[in-house]
């Protein structure tokens, strides 16, 4: 169909006079003396809710590091979806008008069961690095496992922090250099020491390595600046093998007894999803980590929500267990500890509060998470730790 001249000046005509009407409209509404403008974005409400505010602010290659599995990253989608297959089963006319969060972990209490795992390279993700994960959990009254891959040196993260640092150990070939590093941590204060044991070598991670992964110039691991540059630099990988200059794979349970004849602070095992693995821990009286290593290690092992149940039966109460791998909601967390957890560790939500928002987005991480525990407690009837069992789980 041909349209005149004529007939289109009149469509322009009426298209601005329905624009104006409109306006008209919008403002006739508007309050009056109230400046009309779009209302201020909401702060994150969930967790998830970081990771896109996070990614903005990032670089590609660290943003990729943060958020890469192992493999095809199955497992890392495995991790969440696992605590979806699980039903909740609610209770009801419970009273729960007071809620008690605390516990009690190798003597450390607690006034929530939610832990800050080890990361490593926090200055990747936020100028101020690690200084500002200790004060955000700090303010949150939250306690952070401090990595051994941290761009901050445990003793200066000591100096910032506001609640208790617990340490995260790589066993190294060089044993004087492990002893001497554990000695530091003790001396900065650690509360406790996490050996991870599921790191012979480095997993295959296909994103990290397509994002050119490298530590940036002037960016070292500063807990290891003894082993010397080859060593305290940015590649995880000898060149021409499978294994790494900072990781043991030659390590034992003989090494685990010889650290904890060294440690004057309790041991935990990270890394431990075999049933079996976990009664030799029990016997030898090393607390555990059900971890698969936030799924970049070994792709295809199941989701730490799954591998728990099997280990809790195993240890049978003879040692505190924690958890994490895939924590996202305080319904997670309810789940965890139903399923025989005493507290859960979260990751990359809180890597993505740091980039989003510096220590504050650490917090509000922290906090929205433990509220939505809180929630979740009460909802299902709940009123302490104590009364959360298996049958919060719906079979």
């Amino acid at each position: 169909m041909r349209t005149t001249r004529r007939q289109a000046f009149g469509a322009v005509l009426g298209f601005a006079a329905g624009s104006r009407a409109l306006r008209s409209g919008a403002a006739a509404r508007q309050p009056a003396g109230v400046p009309s403008r779009a209302a201020p974005p909401l702060p994150p409400g969930t967790l998830a809710e970081f990771e896109p505010l996070a990614k903005r602010r990032m670089t590609h290659m660290a943003y990729e590091y943060v958020s890469a599995g192992a493999g095809d990253e199955l497992t890392l989608h495995e991790n969440q979806t696992a605590f979806d297959r699980l039903k909740l089963h609610p209770r009801v006319l419970r009273d729960v008008s007071t809620l008690d969060t605390r516990v009690t972990i190798l003597g450390q209490a607690l006034e929530f069961p939610i832990l800050l795992a080890p990361t490593a390279y926090h200055r990747l993700v936020h100028a101020e690095g690690e200084l500002a994960t200790v004060r955000g959990a700090g303010a949150a009254g939250a306690t952070l496992v401090a990595s051994s891959f941290a761009t901050t040196s445990i003793e200066d993260m000591a100096k910032a922090a506001r609640s208790p640092l617990w340490f995260q150990l790589y066993v190294n070939k060089d044993r004087g250099f492990t002893r001497d590093l554990v000695q530091r941590a003790e001396s900065a204060g650690c509360r406790a020491l996490c050996v991870t044991v599921d790191s012979p070598l480095t997993g295959n991670r296909h994103r990290e390595r397509l994002a050119g992964f490298a530590l940036p110039p002037g960016m070292e691991r500063s807990n290891l600046k003894a082993l010397g540059a080859a060593t305290a630099g940015a590649s995880h990988r000898l060149e021409s093998t499978i294994y790494s200059a900072v990781l043991d794979p030659a390590l034992t349970w003989k090494d685990i007894e010889w650290l904890r004849g060294l440690s004057r602070v309790p041991v935990l095992l990270k890394g431990v999803l075999s049933p079996d693995d976990a009664s030799t821990a029990a016997e030898a009286g090393s607390a555990i980590i059900v971890s698969n290593h936030g799924a970049r290690n070994l792709d295809t092992v199941p989701a730490t929500i799954d591998a728990l149940p099997r280990v809790v039966d195993a240890v049978a109460g003879r040692v505190p267990i924690l958890m994490d791998g895939g924590v996202r909601r305080g319904t997670d967390v309810l789940k965890a500890l139903a399923s025989g957890a005493s507290a859960v560790l979260i990751g990359r939500p809180y890597l993505f509060g740091l980039g989003a928002q510096g220590a504050d987005g650490v917090t509000a991480v922290v906090r929205i998470l433990r509220r939505e525990f809180e929630m979740a407690m009460a909802l299902t009837g709940r009123r302490s730790l104590k009364e959360i069992d298996r049958t919060v789980l719906w079979r």
